[in-house]
């Protein structure tokens, strides 16, 4: 509670001065909820009256537990920019000595829309510890422009010792440039949308001083061989000045049944083959460690929060909650984690 205080307790509250709740003691019965499964305002407030003995023994709570309107009319005023530098504060503690992969990606909140927009719904980019499985940050995308998201998220977070892992979008070289300052390093995926740089890396491979290795691995019941090959760039990286560029590498993916796949990537390190397997299957904790679970153990593809700042700070509120469960050394799945702790109080 002092260290939540501590952090949240900046949030400019949005409402009048005759507001009849406290700010901090709100958020943080919302962050209680959702870690007992609350998804929505309704079980926000349910919640704080179901458990309205258990919260007077820390909370003030002069005039009760918020309602359901309180909630939602703060989530819908509260300034996003706010609330994640609170966020941001909450977890620096855990991202000191960071190392590993950092992915970056965005998620579609896909029902946070107006009426006539379900082709355009809200979108949440975030910053993901691939080892510690923690979100180090998150940025709404404005117009759903990911592109400049991503480069606004990657000045917010610190990436020193750290490999910055994104998809084809983000491989140009504005976001090299700016990792390459923060003293990170970065494996960005290359497709035809860089016809240069993909056929430079091509060459590179086609050439002398490759090196390569292999691994076998299960996925959907079936053998997955990955095959790597990491080559020198110095004359491509003269050639075309993207920033911080010292190798290329290619992945060759065969399934049986299925096509086999080659992805090219641009590295700012010279990876061994070993590595850029490792390197690259850890990207994918983004989509199966954060996206996957934010929809199974929060139903946040279900949210229908959709007014004024509420899609986005209920987002990151997901988010904080889902860290907060991750910290917790039990080995429960993460619904089930939830739903211990709502029905334990002694969790």
């Amino acid at each position: 509670m002092d260290r939540f205080v501590e952090c949240f307790g900046e949030v400019e509250d949005p409402r009048a001065s005759n507001a009849r709740h406290d700010l901090v003691e709100l958020l943080f019965i919302a962050l209680l909820a959702s870690l007992c499964g609350a998804r929505t305002c309704e079980d926000f407030e349910e919640f704080g009256f179901s458990k309205r003995d258990l919260l007077a023994s820390f909370l003030t709570l002069p005039h009760g537990t918020p309602s359901h309107d309180t909630f939602s009319r703060v989530f819908r005023l509260l300034d996003p920019a706010g609330f994640e530098k609170a966020f941001l504060a909450f977890m620096a503690r855990f991202a000191e000595g960071l190392a590993g992969v950092v992915a970056f990606d965005g998620k579609a909140l896909k029902r946070a829309y107006d009426k006539g927009g379900a082709h355009m719904p809200k979108m949440m980019v975030s910053a993901f510890a691939a080892e510690t499985r923690l979100t180090l940050a998150n940025l709404p995308a404005a117009g759903n422009n990911e592109r400049d998201a991503v480069l606004q998220l990657v000045d917010l977070v610190s990436l020193k010792g750290c490999v910055v892992t994104a998809d084809a979008l983000h491989c140009h070289e504005e976001l090299a440039e700016r990792i390459v300052a923060g003293r990170g390093d970065y494996a960005l995926r290359l497709k035809a949308n860089q016809p240069t740089l993909l056929a430079g890396a091509q060459a590179a491979l086609a050439g002398a001083g490759v090196k390569s290795a292999s691994d076998v691995g299960r996925r959907n019941g079936k053998d997955v061989r990955r095959t790597a090959d990491v080559a020198p760039a110095a004359a491509l990286a003269v050639r075309t000045g993207f920033p911080g560029l010292k190798s290329v590498a290619r992945l060759t993916v065969e399934q049986p049944g299925a096509e086999t796949e080659q992805r090219f990537y641009l590295l700012s390190r010279r990876l061994t083959p070993e590595r850029l397997i490792k390197v690259t299957r850890r990207h994918w904790a983004i989509e199966n460690s954060l996206h996957w679970v934010l929809d199974t153990a929060f139903a946040e593809d279900h949210a229908r929060s959709r007014k004024d700042n509420a899609p986005q700070n209920l987002a990151v509120l997901r988010r904080l909650a889902l860290n907060v469960a991750r910290l917790h050394p039990d080995k429960t799945p993460m619904r089930r984690k939830l739903l211990k702790a709502g029905w334990d109080e002694s969790f």
